[in-house]
């Protein structure tokens, strides 16, 4: 944490306004706000936008703190809590206090460049240092001029090594990304194509990136990269060349080779043993899968590289194809074979810094070099330099959906298949149309519907209400992690988890906002100081134990979340018998303090409970406000659930808990907001049954027509309730009812299809969109609760968002 005094004095700021601040976070883009009492946000001004207008919205939110290099209009009057740091930059201002930040550590720091490769370094080294050193690295990619300081912010005392990554795309922009990161550790990659347009030659680019590693100890480089060995000797520091790494690992392509030898490199340097490293090496983990290999039609195979389309990552995607030919193991079990001939589908590709012609003249060159057969070009400047490809079977289309309808397309059979294209061109169309169908069940978990279900509860609330979401049974069975990062991405101000090791998951993952612990265990108390995971206390002997926990580890002031039993009679202290006691206790130590207090409606979903609601509120209300007249901080009140914000919208108090509303569904009238979950399996087989015969174990599913049976890969194993089976329920199959025949069996179930046209492969939809969760929990007389989180982690979730 640093002062506000500080900050104000380590930027050369002006002052406006004089109120004390500890300022822990700093913020560039107002939706990632978590804790704004102890945020500095830049209003940062770019081509396309200005942090300015953020500004009233951030105050509002409980910001206090403010850097700009304009004063607002007004702001006395309408910022009355506020301190503004007039500078003349805000970019430079960021820069130089993060700056000033790294000068604090005297520790070894790593800073990585090059044209590619740079995150898949930066994590590989994470993976291999992280078992026996506290690493502080680059969140996600963030290299840029505002990334790179936000990035070097987040180390802190804890931090033994850091490890940051720098991109650039115009010359003069490392300069100041060396001042931040000031490694003493350098690693450069490769020099590619991209941005080659803003620099005049490939030497310019190279030297303008070796520049990062003025003030290095050392600097390890790719030996194989011929113009960065002719440029490394501008560098007055040590340097050793890097080769691909040669022991056992997960991948086998030339560019993950290359990664792994310079990480390899830098972890010796570090004190790793071999046996260290080797081990590592065997265990990393990919950071994106961008070159993905699925079994296609009409016997192809798919390399699907569909992620950019540059000239460099081309050769690499090229060179993974090629040496395909060579090994017997494979990505997705798929076995490689010299066999098939090479077919390259590739678009337009962009900022390469040549000329079209020149461009797709290496292109050619690439494709040739590396076998390919055939060529489909797609786009109009790949299209209009048809003749300068030297492939004997080339196709060329102006647009991705041209492609799609020819024949082309339907031509293609028993071939090597590499996808190759820009973003813009939605080359996933291709790669559904030529991938094998699979008999597959999955959860297709729609994180834009879970967006808007927030959006919708906070329309119901005041702009300083605060809203906590329950992600507890791994997010409703929609998986904890992913609906996590995208509340914090809309920065809600808690999440709510069952038992700290949900909340470690969450921390591991990345989740820095606050997380509530609703049941927390006395065994788990050290996990919670440990990431920072805040406990409710329901009860005197938990909040003795808790004390006493805390005092061992030396921690004062930890935020707890008082619980009171107001009606529900399930935990929580008694709000009429237990408040002065409580209060006497929680005055009288310092190793905790109450964050919030709050309870639970027992009816808010039902009219019929108003006048007990009522008087759990009453109840609330009186000793709720006990506990925060007794204590001079903010203590955060909440009550109202997601069906409380709804019917009792008066009594959102300071914050509200979000539920089962989050994942679509309202507890009030039982209808769906916004579809989240869709459960999806496909038709195994096909059969005919005749009248009188039965269908499944114990023979009770006893047909009394002939009829068609579809077997579906999909049972109680993967939380389709048995009870649903002997017709009780449905599934659609083409938008049409298929009702379940028989028992239903572990790992399958039977559906009767006989009056639906139908084949064997198409999509059965168990639940989602057009048939909601609710049919199959009023089939079972329960709730969406029980539907939701009863499906099974043997079930592959997929993730949509815009």
């Amino acid at each position: 944490m640093y002062s506000i005094d500080k900050i104000t004095t380590l930027i050369c700021a002006e002052r406006y306004g004089n109120k004390d601040a500890s300022i822990g976070w700093l913020l560039t883009d107002s939706r990632s706000l978590r804790f704004p009492e102890a945020t500095l946000f830049f209003a940062i001004k770019t081509e396309r936008n200005d942090g300015r207008k953020y500004i009233e919205d951030l105050y509002r939110s409980g910001v206090r703190n403010f850097v700009v290099e304009k004063l607002p209009d007004s702001h006395v009057e309408k910022y009355p809590e506020a301190n503004f740091l007039l500078v003349t930059s805000t970019l430079k201002a960021l820069q130089r206090l993060a700056k000033r930040h790294r000068d604090e550590f005297n520790i070894p720091v790593v800073g990585i460049t090059g044209s590619n490769g740079k995150t898949v370094v930066k994590e590989w080294l994470y993976q291999l240092l992280m078992p026996t050193r506290v690493v502080t690295r680059s969140p996600r990619s963030y290299n840029s001029q505002i990334g790179v300081p936000l990035s070097v912010w987040l180390l802190d005392e804890r931090t033994e090594i850091g490890v940051f990554e720098a991109g650039i795309s115009m010359p003069g922009e490392m300069p100041s990304l060396g001042e931040i990161i000031r490694p003493t550790i350098g690693v450069i990659t490769n020099i590619g194509q991209a941005h080659q347009e803003n620099f005049a030659t490939k030497d310019e680019k190279c030297r303008e990136k070796l520049s990062l590693f003025r003030d290095a100890e050392v600097v390890f480089y790719n030996a194989e990269d011929e113009t960065i060995h002719n440029n490394i000797c501008m560098l007055n520091c040590k340097t050793v060349p890097f080769r691909p790494y040669q022991g056992d690992m997960p991948f086998i392509d030339r560019a993950s080779k290359e990664n792994a030898g310079a990480c390899a490199a830098v972890a010796a340097y570090l004190g790793l043993t071999d046996e260290q490293i080797a081990e590592g090496m065997k265990r990393i983990e990919p950071v994106a899968m961008r070159l993905e290999v699925k079994q296609g039609q009409h016997g192809c195979i798919i390399i699907n590289d569909s992620y950019n389309s540059d000239i460099n990552s081309l050769d690499i995607a090229l060179d993974f194809m090629q040496r395909r030919q060579d090994v017997s193991s494979s990505v997705n079990s798929l076995t490689a074979t010299s066999k098939l001939p090479h077919t390259l589908i590739l678009s337009d590709i962009y900022q390469s810094g040549m000329s079209a012609e020149v461009l797709y003249r290496e292109v050619s060159n690439l494709a040739k070099e590396r076998g390919v057969k055939k060529i489909i070009g797609i786009g109009e400047e790949i299209s209009s330099q048809k003749d300068v490809i030297d492939i004997n079977e080339k196709y060329f289309f102006n647009t991705t959906e041209e492609f799609l309808g020819s024949e082309t397309l339907n031509g293609l059979h028993d071939e090597m298949i590499l996808i190759k294209g820009a973003r813009r061109f939605s080359f996933d169309h291709i790669t559904e149309r030529l991938e094998q169908k699979v008999h597959e069940t999955i959860l297709e978990v729609n994180l834009n519907a879970v967006v808007e279900n927030l959006n919708y509860f906070r329309s119901f609330l005041r702009p300083e209400t605060k809203i906590a979401c329950m992600i507890k049974a791994d997010g409703y069975g929609s998986g904890a992690v992913e609906v996590a990062k995208t509340l914090q991405d809309h920065h809600v101000d808690y999440l709510a988890v069952a038992v700290a090791d949900e909340g470690v998951t969450l921390r591991k993952a990345g989740i820095t906002g606050n997380i509530m612990i609703m049941n927390p265990e006395t065994t788990a108390f050290k996990t919670m100081f440990d990431h920072g995971l805040e406990p409710e206390v329901y009860s005197f002997r938990l909040l003795e134990e808790l004390i006493s926990a805390a005092r061992k580890e030396g921690i004062t002031g930890y935020p707890v979340h008082i619980k009171l039993d107001t009606g529900m009679h399930r935990l929580g202290f008694n709000p009429h018998e237990d408040m002065p006691r409580l209060i006497e206790r929680l005055k009288h130590q310092v190793a905790l303090t109450p964050r919030s207090v709050f309870s639970h409606f027992v009816g808010a979903d039902s009219d019929d409970f108003d006048r007990f609601s009522d008087m759990q509120f009453r109840v609330f209300d009186e000793a709720s406000r006990l506990l925060q007249e007794a204590f001079p901080h903010k203590i955060l009140r909440h009550i109202d659930n997601s069906a409380g914000i709804e019917h009792f919208p008066e009594r959102q108090l300071d914050m509200c808990r979000l539920g089962l509303g989050l994942y679509g569904v309202d507890s009030r009238d039982n209808r769906i907001l916004n579809n989240v979950c869709t459960l999806k399996t496909t038709i195994l087989q096909m059969r005919h049954v005749p009248k009188d015969e039965t269908v499944g174990y114990s023979r009770r599913g006893v047909l009394s027509r002939d009829s068609v049976i579809a077997a579906i890969p999909i049972g109680y194993a993967d939380g389709l309730n048995r009870h649903l089976g002997r017709g009780r329920c449905y599934c659609l199959v083409n938008g049409k009812r298929a009702p379940y025949v028989g028992n239903i069996c572990m790992d399958v179930a039977m559906i009767d299809v006989t009056d639906i046209d139908c084949h064997e492969g198409d999509i059965v939809e168990i639940f989602g969109d057009n048939l909601p969760v609710t049919v199959l929990s009023d089939a079972l007389d329960t709730i969406p609760y029980e539907v939701l989180t009863g499906i099974s982690n043997r079930v592959k979730r997929v993730y949509f968002q815009d």
